[in-house]
């Protein structure tokens, strides 16, 4: 699909900003145990969703200093890849529930993890060798091993874990770092000479669909499964391939959209299985489309800035991301991009809410807040 990622549409941004924001209050005033949508949300993911876990790793793929977290609650770094919030932030004061722990927060106890826990990594992805020129980080598979440590303590904690389990929402967004942090780095790595794109995508698939159902093996019931998102049109990846200005990588959209669609089906394939049919809800996320309907119409949301970073050195602020004590842009919210590959968190809290209450095209087969009434 070709696109251009600059043009005008006169629609009223702030109208979709006070539309999310109206959204977001209603469900913060409901934000108590008593009235959450979901007892617990458990994240798995990458940096798009990392809430600081990377802090405790040896890596180089770390945010735990400013810029980062310039317009966060706390104005300071928190571990978060972004100015300000994530995706699942925002999800999770929409659904009623508290800020959840990063699990390395977890890892000495002391904290409560009733109400979930991020197990998201930076540089973290479905193939356990993607992202290890960046160091340390926790690939899909850890991530589902160090949620079974998280069950321990919580089986100790309560009696009803099944229905606890089988209630509580599940975000997985993983599949970026395994093109940005793999396959699109062929001197690093092999992949991308030993698949071609189709078959990549099975691989992966082929591998989170394993992981996946050994979450559902433990007792999970409600899963949202995020797409990847249009990675050709991220700063890194026009900084990288020159391209010309209100032009993204097409080959490169078009990988992710080889994988969003083995996911989708994914998700038609689970909800009618004989074994998961009936008893579980599997929805898919399509952060690429609501992603590309942005960029190719910006002013509608309230964004100027479509093709580089907030914060950032080099051609499109992507070339290298941004650094400590840099100085960001100004007008942070008129960005999509806050750096070389993560979104601002204007960009997250419209994603976030058409997740929460949006139509077919934005969370398929049904939104989360349908999904709470399951």
């Amino acid at each position: 699909m070709s696109f251009t990622i600059q043009s005008f549409v006169l629609v009223p941004w702030f109208v979709v900003v006070v539309v999310a924001l109206t959204v977001l209050v209603a469900a913060g005033d409901e934000n108590s145990p008593d009235k959450a949508m979901f007892p617990a949300m458990f994240v798995f993911g990458d940096s798009l969703v990392d809430n600081g876990n990377n802090n405790r790793l040896n890596s180089l793929a770390r945010s735990n200093y400013l810029p980062y977290g310039i317009d966060f609650d706390r104005s300071q770094p928190t571990g978060r890849f972004s100015n300000g919030k994530t995706i699942v932030d925002f999800i999770g004061e929409l659904v009623g529930l508290p800020e959840i722990p990063a699990f390395m927060e977890t890892v000495d106890g002391g904290v409560d993890v009733l109400r979930g826990v991020n197990y998201a990594s930076a540089a973290g992805g479905i193939l356990e060798e993607t992202g290890r020129h960046l160091g340390e980080r926790f690939s899909m598979r850890r991530q589902v091993e160090n949620f079974e440590k998280t069950l321990m303590e919580i089986r100790r904690r309560m009696e009803s874990v099944e229905e606890y389990m089988a209630k509580s929402l599940v975000v997985v967004s993983l599949g970026n770092n395994d093109y940005i942090n793999n396959y699109l780095k062929p001197t690093l790595f092999l992949t991308n000479s030993i698949y071609d794109p189709p078959s990549f995508a099975d691989l992966l698939l082929s591998n989170f669909t394993s992981h996946l159902l050994e979450l559902y093996g433990k007792g999970f019931r409600k899963f949202v499964l995020a797409g990847v998102g249009p990675l050709g049109c991220i700063p890194d990846q026009l900084a990288a391939r020159a391209t010309p200005p209100g032009e993204c990588v097409e080959a490169v959209n078009e990988m992710a959209q080889l994988f969003n669609n083995r996911l989708k089906s994914l998700v038609d394939r689970l909800n009618s299985d004989n074994t998961t049919a009936g008893e579980a809800i599997f929805v898919y996320g399509n952060t690429y489309g609501a992603a590309v309907e942005i960029l190719t119409s910006p002013f509608a949301y309230g964004f100027e800035v479509t093709d580089r970073g907030c914060c950032g050195v080099g051609r499109n602020r992507g070339e290298i991301t941004c650094l400590p004590l840099a100085v960001p842009c100004a007008f942070r919210d008129r960005h999509v991009f806050w750096d070389a590959f993560h979104p601002t968190q204007a960009f997250n809290l419209i994603i976030a809410v058409r997740a929460f209450n949006g139509s077919k095209s934005d969370c398929y087969p049904i939104n989360l807040s349908q999904m709470s009434r399951l």
